[in-house]
């Protein structure tokens, strides 16, 4: 299935190129998302006419984003949670649990779904550095200190 992307995906490709891709994806993801039309003749011409608002509108969003990572660098948060002794937490800090943290200190909502934990939650007392993907071309890095608490 060809499409033609709307949006910067990652991994896939920038604002107004033309892939293949499965067609479970383009039909389930891509297309009800907004993320690509199907490249037909109407279709690539009207995406032709609506080239420049797109790419407006895409500017806009990376500005915004590269504002709200000037709020976010070197930013330090600090989470309490019920720990043992040997500093394992009753339970974890997630992406949720994060993005609320941050959220509150910066006075700037994060989205759960930008916060990136490879490693899976933190499990564990300590400081840790979380990746924030604030847009598809712009991460910012916060540290997150996870304490004992009563």
């Amino acid at each position: 299935m060809d499409v033609i992307l709307l949006k910067k995906v990652a991994g896939l490709g920038a604002l107004g190129d033309k892939v293949s891709v499965r067609s479970g994806y383009g039909r389930n993801y891509l297309l009800p998302g907004g993320f690509a039309v199907s490249a037909t003749a109407d279709n690539l011409k009207a995406f032709e006419e609506r080239r420049a608002e797109l790419e407006r509108e895409a500017a806009e969003a990376l500005a915004a984003a590269e504002s709200r990572k000037a709020k976010l660098d070197s930013l330090r948060v600090t989470i309490g949670r019920k720990a043992g002794e040997e500093g394992r937490l009753f339970g974890s800090v997630g992406t949720a649990d994060i993005a609320e943290a941050v959220s509150e200190a910066a006075k700037i909502e994060v989205l759960r779904s930008e916060v990136r934990l490879p490693d899976g939650p933190l499990r564990a007392v300590g400081e840790f550095s979380v990746n924030l993907r604030l847009h598809a071309d712009l991460d910012c890095d916060v540290v997150i200190e996870v304490v004992a608490a009563d």
